[in-house]
Order: structure tokens, then C-alpha cells, then sequence
């Protein structure tokens, strides 16, 4: 199966700042953890624990995401969709995207991803679509918060990012079932 492309290779380019994790990298097949229990697979739905540095001074908040480009959908497939992080944040702890977001920092919002749930999602491929990308992407925005309410969808929270990232960091794991 062909991959799509990098969804953000459509956007206007942004400076890039750094992003690690204990539990994800590059090209790399994500863990048990990260995968989904809730699809029914041995996963445990947990999100991975991010920490970024070298954002941009002007910094004022951040969001991140996790987008599946390689679902078997025309539109990909949200599956963590966090804003209003703080500015001060310099990441996320394992398992911040606990559904009702006790893991995040105060004032951080959870939008519903592409199953309806407020949390994170693992992967979860559909068995012999090949391998699918991961992007986990932390977004350095110009505003301290997003006029975003709770019924806002991850692409609205996306279109919004198109006007305020300052910079973008990006780890983008893989996952592949077997047929």
C-alpha cells in the first residue's frame, strides 16, 4: 500500500525545535503501550512521554497532536489532540493523555479524537494495510490560548494552528499489523 505524504509538507514551513521521547523515535515500531487496547489489541492506550526544547522566545503556548496519515480513510485518522499547554511546559509525562487529561498541565484541553474519545488513542492498523506513520508533533503557538470550545474537532484545531505556529517539532514512530 502506498503511504500518503507528510500532511505537513502541505503547510507553509515553520522553523523546527526539538523533540524526544523515552518511549518513541523515528522510524521506529512503536511499544506495546502505545498501541491500542480499546481496538482490542494488547495495547494500553498510553501516550508517550514527550519533552521539547529550542522553541522559539515569542513562544506563548503549545498544542500536540498525533495524526495517523496511513488510516484506510480520504481523511487520516486524529488520534491525540491536546491545546492550551502552557508556555512554561517543557513536555508531557508518559500517560498524560489519560482520558479527563490529569496527566496534562493546568489550563490544557483535550479535543475529542477520530473515535470520539478525549485521550489518547493508540495505534491500531488495520492488519495487512502495511505500515502506517505516527506523527506526534508538538506545535509552539503566538497566543497563549486557542478560541476553541469542546465540541471543536482536531482538523478545526489544526486549521486554527495554520495561523498561530511559530515552530513544530516532530517524532513520527511507525506500526504495522500483520495480515
Amino acid at each position: 500500500m502506498p503511504q500518503s505524504p507528510d500532511p505537513y509538507s502541505f503547510l507553509p514551513p515553520v522553523p523546527a525545535f526539538r523533540l524526544r521521547s523515552d518511549d518513541i523515535a523515528d522510524g521506529q515500531a512503536l511499544g506495546v503501550a502505545q498501541h491500542s487496547g480499546i481496538f482490542g489489541g494488547p495495547g494500553q492506550d498510553r501516550s508517550p512521554h514527550l519533552a521539547w526544547d529550542g522553541q522559539p522566545p515569542a513562544t506563548e503556548s503549545y498544542a500536540v497532536t498525533c495524526y495517523d496519515a496511513d488510516a484506510p480513510t480520504a481523511s487520516g485518522f486524529w488520534h491525540w489532540a491536546v491545546h492550551g499547554i502552557p508556555a512554561g511546559a517543557s513536555g508531557l509525562p508518559a500517560g498524560a493523555g489519560e482520558e479527563g487529561g490529569a496527566g496534562l498541565p493546568d489550563g490544557a484541553r483535550t479535543l475529542a479524537n477520530d473515535a470520539g474519545r478525549r485521550g489518547f488513542l493508540g495505534a491500531a492498523p488495520p492488519p495487512g494495510h502495511g505500515p502506517h506513520r505516527y506523527f506526534f508533533v508538538v506545535h509552539a503557538l503566538d497566543v497563549p490560548r486557542l478560541d476553541l470550545d469542546d465540541s471543536a474537532t482536531p482538523a478545526w484545531l489544526g486549521f486554527q494552528l495554520f495561523a498561530h505556529t511559530l515552530a513544530r517539532a516532530t517524532l513520527t514512530p511507525t506500526s504495522e499489523t500483520p495480515a
